[in-house]
């Protein structure tokens, strides 16, 4: 699997391939030869190895590039592509996959798609990780060190890639508030090192005990910790999948992104959403029609997500009770 260098062990442990080879499409800080030369060095690697098959996924202008210059005897490309080839564009595949398949509109139905085309029959289409014993381990002294109990905690991600799928830090310390005076269950604060202005503002509002592991774990122990939860309650995220594949229940903040198509799946859940179309929460900065670059999350209310998080965890807690 080609994937982001900070990817690269963590595919492999958790068996998803065989070998991971992590290249930085972005190039940040490159120049454009420098750029150029890290291409032309992964595309000799690749061809180096002779593959059978390819199967491209991200379905990008790069992406096609590199699958027509790796030139394996079977390629597996999208027919329609999700942004129409230019005049000047060949479609480098010679098996094509359906944009969504299996049935689904769900955005997983189209990464599965590619087995179809290879007729290749699935037994379940959930996502599932199991945290690693290494994993599992540091997961139990960092939650020994913040005197946090397996089942008895709130995990809580206030990040996201972009900024405008992240619901205000202040409302996230306000709800973790309402829910540990409801329920007496602490939160465990979690995120990349680039998330830290959240964690500081909510960890200078919120009342209430909150830890933090938010820059400081690595992504199998995050998954662990994940594992290791009562519930999510975060943004649109990365983590939020990652949670639903450990079989966490979910709270899940959304904006303009529709659920039906990117939300968490497998797990008992609740989303939470502003109604649309909307007055614009941030007219000088949305950019409308992308997910991206909207702030509608901002309109969800505190007490929108107080009650679907007491909700969920009430849920849980008859579920757990014997003969309900």
């Amino acid at each position: 699997m080609l994937c982001a260098p900070g990817l690269r062990r963590f595919i492999v442990s958790q068996n998803i391939a065989d070998e991971a080879i992590g290249f930085d499409r972005r190039g940040k800080g490159k120049s454009l030869f420098q750029r150029l030369r890290a291409y032309l060095s992964l595309v000799s690697d690749l061809r180096q190895r002779r593959y059978d098959l390819t199967i491209d996924l991200s379905d990008s202008k790069t992406s096609r590039i590199l699958h027509r210059l790796l030139d394996a005897p079977l390629r597996v490309g999208f027919d329609p592509p999700e942004r129409p080839l230019r005049f000047w564009e060949v479609q480098p595949a010679n098996v094509y996959a359906a944009t969504c398949g299996h049935g689904g509109i769900h955005y997983l139905y189209r990464y599965l798609s590619p087995l179809k085309a290879l007729n290749i029959d699935l037994a379940d289409c959930t996502p599932r990780l199991i945290p690693t014993c290494a994993a599992q381990s540091e997961s139990a002294q960092i939650l020994a060190q913040r005197s946090l109990v397996k089942n008895a905690y709130i995990v809580v991600h206030a990040g996201a890639r972009f900024e405008g799928r992240c619901w205000q830090p202040e409302r996230f310390a306000a709800a973790i508030d309402e829910v540990y005076a409801a329920t007496g269950l602490r939160s465990l604060l979690i995120g990349g090192r680039d998330e830290t202005t959240a964690e500081q503002t909510i960890l200078a509002l919120a009342v209430s005990p909150v830890a933090s592991v938010v820059g400081k774990v690595s992504l199998e122990t995050l998954t662990a910790l994940l594992g290791d939860a009562v519930i999510f309650l975060g943004n649109e995220s990365g983590p939020m999948h990652l949670a639903a594949s450990v079989g966490t229940p979910v709270v899940g903040l959304y904006g303009l992104t529709p659920p039906d198509i990117w939300g968490p799946l497998g797990v008992p859940h609740r989303i939470v959403a502003p109604r649309l179309p909307c007055q614009c929460a941030a007219p000088n900065l949305c950019k409308p029609n992308n997910p991206g670059g909207v702030y509608c999350v901002h309109r969800v209310r505190v007490e929108e997500v107080t009650t679907a998080t007491l909700d969920l965890i009430e849920f849980e807690t008859l579920k757990s009770i014997p003969n309900r």
